[in-house]
């Protein structure tokens, strides 16, 4: 049998990562592939850096977390985006990274339009974390 975590277990792991990554987070959209891992060095371009609102997700419910208010900014690189990294305050530690996608196309977080261009405005369409288990 595999093990398994109760739902509130589930949520306050999931609430840690706000917490541990902090209320002023920075989140980037970059070209090219994932890095191995966040604590590896950036890779591909830098398209967009968006300050995350102050409360930047819900409160984890059911397993589950999801983006909460408004993200979105002006591009300040031209290209296409196809991974994100969430850092700190100081853009320095990133606390989590995935794929990016147009909405619908299945990346761990989806955009209006990855087809970036410089000074076009770039909206989070979704985003969410679920706990193992849920």
């Amino acid at each position: 049998m595999a093990i398994q975590y109760s739902v509130s277990l589930r949520n306050n792991q999931l609430d840690q990562v706000e917490s541990t990554i902090g209320t002023s987070a920075k989140l980037q959209l970059r070209t090219g592939g994932v890095p191995a891992n966040c604590a590896a060095a950036n890779t591909g371009s830098l398209l967009i850096e968006i300050a995350c609102p102050s409360d930047y997700m819900a409160a984890a419910s059911a397993g589950a977390k999801a983006l909460a208010g408004s993200w979105s900014g002006a591009a300040t690189g031209a290209g296409t985006a196809a991974h994100f990294r969430m850092f700190d305050s100081t853009s320095t530690t990133c606390g989590v990274q995935g794929t990016v996608t147009a909405t619908g196309g299945g990346g761990d977080m989806t955009l209006d339009n990855v087809s970036i261009a410089v000074g076009q405005v770039v909206t989070i369409t979704s985003f969410g974390l679920t706990a193992g288990n849920a």
